[in-house]
């Protein structure tokens, strides 16, 4: 697996580096990758927090937020999963969520966590204890579903 430094910031904690590259990365996923436009950008990075993970020549390859309850959702959600395409199926996604979870154990202890999941990343999501809430809906001009993951749920291994 590749050695990542992982960081965990609030919104107003993020250096200027820490946070281009935090949108680098979002843009390269979402926006080019995904040929989705929409605006990244959208007002609530503010509140959130900011998991992400460092290669040795500054890259952020893998990044989340972890947004407070009523911010999107009632519960608190993790949104903006992206991994760097050179890293992907390398268990750095599994690992992110995993600190996700310790981060949303260590600040709001055992509660729910929403998310919208691309539909195609349903297993991915399953796997990680969340179970699909919803039928399936465009965002943006891709399928997402609503998922939970509830207190208590067990990751796989």
């Amino acid at each position: 697996m590749v050695q990542l430094l992982w960081k965990s910031r609030s919104f107003h904690q993020l250096n200027v580096f820490e946070l281009q590259a935090i949108y680098k990365l979002r843009q390269e996923v979402f926006i080019l990758e995904q040929n989705c436009v929409y605006l990244d950008a959208d007002g609530k990075d503010q509140f959130a927090d900011h998991i992400f993970g460092v290669s040795n020549d500054g890259r952020v390859l893998a990044y989340c937020r972890v947004l407070q309850p009523g911010t999107i959702f009632e519960e608190v959600s993790i949104g903006r999963v992206a991994t760097h395409q050179e890293v992907r199926r390398s268990g750095l996604g599994k690992l992110l969520m995993e600190k996700s979870f310790k981060l949303i154990e260590e600040r709001y202890g055992s509660v729910p966590v929403r998310i919208e999941a691309q539909f195609y990343l349903k297993d991915f999501y399953q796997q990680l204890g969340f179970e699909q809430t919803g039928m399936v809906y465009d965002l943006d001009g891709i399928e997402h579903i609503e998922m939970v993951r509830n207190v208590g749920a067990l990751v796989s291994r």
